[in-house]
């Protein structure tokens, strides 16, 4: 991959006006070039220094904004419309990188039209930063370039990312609440403990006597809040930083991933979740002419789930072999017998990707009706916990306060 450079530049616009700003290009050329279709005239070019002082960005490793699911869903939509209007794909990505509100988008793209100015094919230049295009759409991308069809296939991308954003925003939607309320009661016991439990205890203490086991059991537990705080605090810290790191490696992703379809309650919404992702994915990149082999080692790895990209490579393991998709489906147990059985009815009738739509909108719906289900549950219950709770400390310190007659007389 060539290396960019930054530059500055200086030119007059079709009204006579002077230009300034920066751009990332492999040479001066490319800046000359990039400028004229930009609707500039060239007046100067130089390398930029990197600046300093407040000038300077800082990127602390590791810290790096990434691309989102929705800049990549706003992105899809805005290039198929303006390819399919006639512009050509540099004016796309230039005017793209100007227009997007992201500022990490802005800079990678601005490096995906370097690299396609240089004769690279844009799904070459996307591959160079995988870590912020996932692989559905660095495939969906290559597989338009090829067949001729870039729009339909950024239109698909588009389609599946802005349902993708909404299925998110809606299980993030019903779980903000209860998350509130847990956080809340933690902070409201933990306030208890530490500054009223005290102040009972002293007066307690002052009348003698003895106190009653739950008393002392909140005492001990108040007085214990001075280590407890600390390694609370610490060991989430840790957790924190070690989740991020491994939450994607394989060794945890089989031993967490299962557990979470095996939840009481959450685990069916999960599987619905999972499913719903799968055929989505698998409809849009079968739309796109991606090989069945390839669609299902990709889906299977943007699944989120290790469970459904287990289960997908036995099933392309079977379909090398010639066997059809829906039969080594129906042996793995995360894909319902009525989702085997439409995508078996696709693939005899020939519409296997309208039948992947219709599974994927039909179980959105469920997600959809199932989170709706589970807040008006949860709801009730955080409250009747947080009652529980708080009431049962309250009851704890006033248990004293019926011998203190007893203690004065």
């Amino acid at each position: 991959m060539p290396s960019t450079q930054a530059y500055a530049y200086k030119g007059r616009d079709a009204a006579g006006r002077i230009v300034k700003g920066r751009v990332d290009a492999s040479s001066e050329l490319a800046v000359t070039s990039r400028l004229r279709t930009m609707g500039l005239t060239p007046i100067s070019i130089a390398e930029a220094s990197a600046g300093t002082g407040l000038n300077r960005e800082i990127n602390i490793g590791g810290f790096r904004k990434r691309v989102t699911l929705a800049d990549l869903a706003i992105m899809s939509r805005q290039m198929a419309t303006m390819i399919s209007s006639g512009l050509s794909l540099l004016r796309t990505l230039n005017i793209l990188a100007e227009q997007t509100e992201s500022k990490a988008l802005a800079d990678i793209l601005g490096k995906v039209r370097s690299d396609v100015e240089t004769g690279s094919a844009l799904s070459d230049a996307m591959q160079q930063h995988a870590e912020d295009f996932p692989p559905l759409m660095i495939n969906m991308v290559r597989a338009g370039e090829t067949g001729g069809f870039l729009e339909n296939s950024l239109t698909s991308i588009a389609d599946s990312f802005e349902a993708d954003v909404k299925l998110r925003g809606t299980i993030k939607s019903a779980l903000t609440y209860p998350v509130i309320v847990l956080i809340m009661a933690i902070v409201a016991v933990a306030a208890m403990l530490i500054f009223i439990v005290p102040v009972f205890k002293g007066m307690f203490e002052g009348l003698g006597g003895t106190l009653p086991l739950p008393t002392q059991m909140l005492v001990w537990l108040s007085e214990m809040m001075i280590y407890i705080v600390p390694v609370v605090v610490i060991g989430s810290v840790f957790f924190t930083v070690w989740w991020h790191k491994n939450r994607h490696t394989e060794r945890v992703r089989k031993v967490i991933d299962p557990l979470k379809l095996k939840l009481p309650v959450f685990g069916p919404l999960m599987t619905k979740i999972a499913v719903a992702r799968f055929t989505r994915n698998f409809s849009a990149m079968i739309g796109a002419g991606v090989p069945i082999l390839k669609a299902l080692q990709i889906v299977g790895e943007t699944s989120g789930s290790w469970v459904v990209e287990m289960a997908l490579r036995n099933v392309a393991e079977s379909v090398r072999q010639g066997k059809s998709i829906a039969g080594p489906l129906a042996n793995e147990p995360i894909f319902p017998a009525m989702v085997t059985q439409m995508i078996a009815v696709g693939e005899d009738s020939g519409s296997l990707e309208q039948m992947l739509g219709k599974i994927a909108d039909f179980y959105d719906a469920e997600v959809e009706s199932t989170t709706e289900q589970l807040t008006s549950l949860i709801e009730p219950l955080m409250v009747a916990f947080i009652g529980v709770v708080v009431g049962g400390m309250i009851v704890a310190l006033y248990l004293p306060v019926f011998d203190i007659f007893k203690l004065i007389e």
